[in-house]
């Protein structure tokens, strides 16, 4: 699916041959390119045009949590159709550990993870393993800090489908291997509840979560449901569940 930018503006100035030369640089395999301008001079504009024309999934990174919020914000406005993704480090505060000689005193580290954040690093993952091109990343340099390994990643991803042949607690190991636990009295994010032939997975990346019908040893029903009411949003021939967390 190609990217679609939607913007009741067109390039004008500078612009359409700064977008020229940025696309027919990246398509020559150029390995860097300087886009010069100043404040509101419409360089996040001119970046959009050129990722909609080379049509390449997109990495866009920035020094700090904050300008990455911007532009995650500017992204998400210019491609409302596509998957714009935020990526940064889920640490809200962190104290490495550390020793003072002076005092003979050790300090242990000590962390605050956002959840919240997790979850969109749990998206952005999400995407660029679903096989699509139109998503566009904005990180931080800080989203190496707790970046788990891709292939580990990619192992634990549950493919679904109606009609797949599988048993329940088959199934139920697999979300274990991916990292969700079983809470049955109050689910959160992250975690599945079982009830009978129903089990109920509260999605890690997603405000959403997946209920999986069975019928014996086959899955007879895949449905989208909002973990708010329990009322089912979508019904599903295939899915993918992706672990919960990257780390």
């Amino acid at each position: 699916m190609p990217f679609e930018l939607v913007s009741e503006f067109v390039p004008t100035g500078d612009q359409p041959e700064a977008i020229r030369q940025l696309v027919d640089g990246l398509n020559n395999g150029m390995p860097a390119q300087t886009l010069l301008g100043v404040t509101g001079s419409g360089k996040t504009f001119t970046v959009a045009n050129v990722i909609a024309q080379v049509d390449r999934p997109t990495l866009v990174l920035s020094h700090n949590k904050t300008l990455a919020a911007q532009l995650y914000g500017e992204f998400k406005h210019f491609f409302p159709n596509d998957r714009v993704e935020y990526f940064v480090s889920y640490y809200d505060y962190y104290q490495p550990e550390a020793y003072l000689p002076t005092t003979n005193t050790y300090i242990e580290k000590d962390l605050s993870v956002n959840d919240e954040i997790e979850k969109l690093r749990l998206s952005a993952s999400s995407a660029l393993l679903s096989g699509r091109r139109n998503v566009i990343v904005v990180a931080s340099v800080s989203c190496i800090y707790g970046i788990g390994n891709p292939k580990e990643f990619r192992s634990s991803i549950v493919e679904l489908h109606t009609g797949m042949k599988v048993s329940r607690n088959a199934l139920l190991h697999r979300f274990v291997e991916a990292l969700y636990s079983r809470r049955d009295d109050d689910p959160v994010r992250g975690n599945f509840r079982v009830r009978g032939d129903v089990v109920e997975v509260y999605l890690a990346y997603a405000d959403d979560g997946l209920r999986i019908h069975f019928w014996g040893d086959e899955i007879e029903r895949l449905e989208r449901f909002n973990p708010q009411d329990s009322k089912t949003l979508e019904q599903l021939e295939r899915t993918t569940v992706y672990p919960r967390t990257s780390s």
